[in-house]
């Protein structure tokens, strides 16, 4: 897997779904400290198998699916 693409990824996916989970947390009424922490857990989460299945769809793309070779 291609690590510096990932992490680049990882970080954009992460970013939306925590905020998209927060802003559906504070819509429905859930604006308490510990809803707010699940939904920032659930965004981390749910941003792993996200962030891998882009980069693989990058990877593929553009021909560098295994990253840097030392």
């Amino acid at each position: 897997m291609n690590w510096p693409l990932f992490s680049v990824i990882y970080s954009i996916a992460a970013t939306v779904t925590i905020g998209v989970f927060m802003i559906g947390a504070l819509v429905t009424g859930f604006n308490e400290i510990p809803h707010i922490q699940i939904a920032v857990a659930l965004g981390i989460l749910v941003s792993i198998p996200a962030g891998m299945f882009f980069t693989k769809k990058v990877g593929s793309i553009t021909g560098n699916e295994e990253g840097y070779k030392a």
